[in-house]
Formats: C-alpha cells, structure tokens, sequence
C-alpha cells in the first residue's frame, strides 16, 4: 500500500481512483464496511482505492483542547486498511487554513484536481469543509459535476454492547473508557489495542515476582478505565497472553497512571526501549488496595489464574490477534 502526507506526494501521473475520507480512527465495524466497499468497487472498475484522512484529528485544530482519545495510532491504521486491500493512504496535514475549505474547493482540490475520483464512497453522515458545511448530498450534488459517482453505505447497527447503536469511534471510546473492553471490541472486531515504549517503572512488580512491562502510551490513546485486564503482550514478533494492569497502583500510594503488563509464565523478558502494544481482551477485576502484600500477591496469583483461562478459552475459538 503506498502512503502519502500531504497532496504534494501524490504522483503527478495518478490516473482515476475509488476514494473515502475520514478520520477512521479504530477503523472499527463500520469503518470497515465503507473500506471493504471502497476497495471492491476500486477492483470492479480496475483503478486504485484511497482512503483519504487527517492529522491532527480536525477537532484539536477547530476545537483546541477538544482532541478524543485516540483508539489507534496512524501506523496502526494503516496495516489494518492495507489488510483490507486499500492501495493507497493520503494522511492530509489539518491545519487552521485548510480547516477554512468550503466543501467546494475542498472536493476540487483533493479530489479533482489530485485524486480523479471516479467513485466516492461514504457513510450517510459524512461531513466536510469549512464548519463541516458539506454532507453526501452536496458531495454527490458536485459529482454530477466534476465527473464521479457518489456510493452510500449503511452502517450496521451493534449488538448488546452498543444498545442497538450504529457502529462509531465515539461509541467504541466510551466502552473503553468504561472499562467495557469486550464491547469495545465488539464494535472493532478485535481486541483494543494500546502501544507504546517500554520504560523503567518502580520495579514492584518484579520484586513480587510478576516482572511487569511498564508501557509509555501514545499521546491522546485511549486507555480503559482502571483495574486488571486479561490480554496480549505484543513485542518482538510475538503475542505473550499477559496480565493487565490500569491505574496508579493504590497499594503503593501511586499517583500516575500507568499501563503495565505481566507475560504469563514468561521469565527473563527484556523489553526495556522496546515499542511494544497490548491488547485487552477482557476486564478481571477493578482496581483495589489491599490489608497486606500477602493479600496482594494471592490476589495477583488469582487475576493472572482467570486471565490464563479468558485467554485460553479465547485462543480456542479465535486464536491470538496479530
């Protein structure tokens, strides 16, 4: 899949071409249906499909301050679209001028003059241009034209975890935040993930026997609300089942917040200045300060006991994420 940042990499012989734009972050459910829709037509018609998104996400430029946790990082969501099929990423740079786009220029400049759709594929609510102004009617209002097809697609409803709502980034966040890691991923289609840098912590985890990887998130990532986690430790080519822990660590009278993961039956992991990710599966537990370290390690002993068995039992179904 090529990647682009900005119109200027855009090859000057880009012939026609299937496009979508927007955020994506997640690239969850819904966002996948539009994708897959996108990538099929693009085969059907024998051009290229591109997905067009932003960075920042436009609300830290229109809204400073306002920018939602994040549910995957750029590189993320690339490997995920190209799995997809998508042939190309155009990541635009969202600045204060080009926030002030009507969603006129902004369909010829990007993409007319840049792109040559031929076919735009989107779901019922997008929105684009200055103040958000633009929606799929005038998009397809325009296509009439400058020459493309403007395609629709539904977004399906979720299941329980949702309450019948469609399938959307906000949703996804709130689960998250919530704790509700299962219904998160239910709308994802796999577990949420979180990434980052391993760094040195207070050590404790060690000295009790469950050497933990101490992980410096991404900037805006959202991360669950806190308490342990059933999961996967992704590091060196590899996905560790792991025993997940969100908070500040009561028990020691913490106070940052901090991602830590235990790899299951695994001994003498050096990790340290390793990106790494982690993936949670199911919540355990919340989180607690316990009477005495005694009451701490059997409670430990206990959550990574149910983390091996959600894991196992997931593992046998699905198998492990990648």
């Amino acid at each position: 899949m090529q990647r682009w940042r900005g119109l200027e990499d855009i090859p000057q012989d880009w012939g026609r071409s299937v496009v979508t734009i927007g955020s994506y972050d997640g690239v969850h459910r819904g966002h996948q249906l539009i994708i897959g829709r996108a990538v099929d037509r693009a085969r059907e018609l024998g051009v290229p499909s591109v997905v067009v998104t932003f960075d920042p996400h436009p609300s830290e430029v229109v809204r400073p301050g306002s920018h939602p946790p994040l549910l995957a990082p750029h590189h993320r969501r690339a490997e995920l679209m190209a799995e997809l099929g998508v042939d190309a990423l155009l990541i635009l740079p969202f600045t204060t001028e080009f926030s002030k786009l009507s969603p006129a220029d902004f369909v010829v400049k990007v993409l007319v003059d840049k792109l040559h759709a031929k076919v735009v594929v989107e779901g019922p609510n997008f929105r684009f241009g200055h103040k958000a102004a633009g929606n799929v009617e005038f998009l397809a209002e325009l296509g009439t034209t400058y020459d493309y097809e403007v395609e629709v697609v539904d977004l399906f409803v979720s299941g329980e975890a949702g309450g019948g709502e469609p399938f959307s980034s906000t949703l996804t966040r709130r689960l998250v935040a919530e704790g509700d890691v299962e219904g998160a991923a239910e709308i994802l289609g796999r577990p949420h993930r979180v990434e980052g840098v391993v760094v040195r912590g207070a050590q404790r985890g060690r000295d009790l026997g469950f050497p933990t990887a101490n992980v410096e998130t991404l900037p805006h990532t959202a991360i669950p609300a806190d308490g342990v986690y059933a999961g996967w430790l992704h590091a060196q080519g590899e996905a560790m089942p792991a025993a997940i822990s969100v908070g500040t660590n009561p028990q020691f009278d913490g106070t940052e917040r901090t991602v830590e993961a235990y790899a299951i039956d695994r001994v003498g992991l050096d990790l340290y200045g390793l990106h790494v990710a982690v993936d949670f599966l199911a919540f355990v537990r919340g989180q607690a300060k316990f009477d005495s370290i005694e009451a701490l390690l059997e409670a430990i002993s206990d959550d990574v006991k149910r983390s091996r068995e959600l894991i196992e039992a997931y593992e046998a179904v699905s198998g492990r994420p990648k």
